[in-house]
C-alpha cells in the first residue's frame, strides 16, 4: 500500500493562515470580556498564543496526517468523525502545555484563573478546529495523485 498524498506546502499554509484569522477574529472580544484584560493587551495576548498555535498546527497535522495515512492508507480529508475529534482534543491538549505559561506571564493572572482561561480557549478552539478542519477539508480536497500531478504540469504550463 503506497502513502496517500499529504498537502502541499502552500495548501498547508493557506489552512494555517485562514485557521488563526479566524480563531482571532472569534475568540479576542468574548476573552477580552471573560478575563478582564483590556481588548488592545487580549489582541497581543491572543495574537502571540495564534502564532505559537501556527507552528504547532503546521507540526501537529502533517505529523498526524502522515501515521494517519501510514496506518490507515486514507488522506486527511477522508478522516471519519471520531477520528477527527480525537485529532481536535490531542491539538488543544499539546496546546495547552505550550500556551499556559504564556498566558500566567502576559496577564498577570494566577496559575489557577489561567488555567481556567486557558481551558475556555480550549474548548473554544476544540470546537472551532473541528468545524473548521471539516469545512476547509471540503473546500480544498486533496487531489488524488494523477490530477495533481496534472494540475501541477498545467499550473507550470500556465507560468511561462
Amino acid at each position: 500500500m503506497s502513502a496517500p498524498r499529504l498537502r502541499s506546502f502552500p495548501d498547508r499554509l493557506r489552512q494555517i493562515a485562514l485557521f488563526e484569522v479566524g480563531g482571532l477574529l472569534l475568540v479576542t472580544p468574548p476573552f477580552a470580556w471573560a478575563s478582564g484584560v483590556p481588548i488592545t493587551e487580549s489582541l497581543g495576548l491572543l495574537a502571540l498564543l495564534a502564532l505559537i498555535a501556527a507552528i504547532w498546527n503546521g507540526c501537529y497535522n502533517t505529523c498526524f496526517d502522515w501515521v494517519e495515512g501510514r496506518l490507515t492508507g486514507r488522506t486527511a480529508d477522508r478522516r471519519p468523525f471520531r477520528l477527527r475529534a480525537l485529532h481536535a482534543v490531542g491539538f488543544e491538549s499539546g496546546l495547552l502545555l505550550m500556551t499556559l505559561p504564556v498566558i500566567v506571564w502576559w496577564t498577570d493572572l494566577g496559575w489557577v484563573e489561567a488555567l481556567i482561561a486557558d481551558i475556555g480557549l480550549a474548548i473554544t478552539y476544540t470546537i472551532y478546529a473541528f468545524l473548521f478542519n471539516l469545512g476547509y477539508d471540503r473546500l480544498f480536497p486533496i487531489a488524488p495523485a494523477a490530477a495533481a500531478a496534472t494540475t501541477d504540469a498545467g499550473t507550470l504550463a500556465a507560468e511561462r
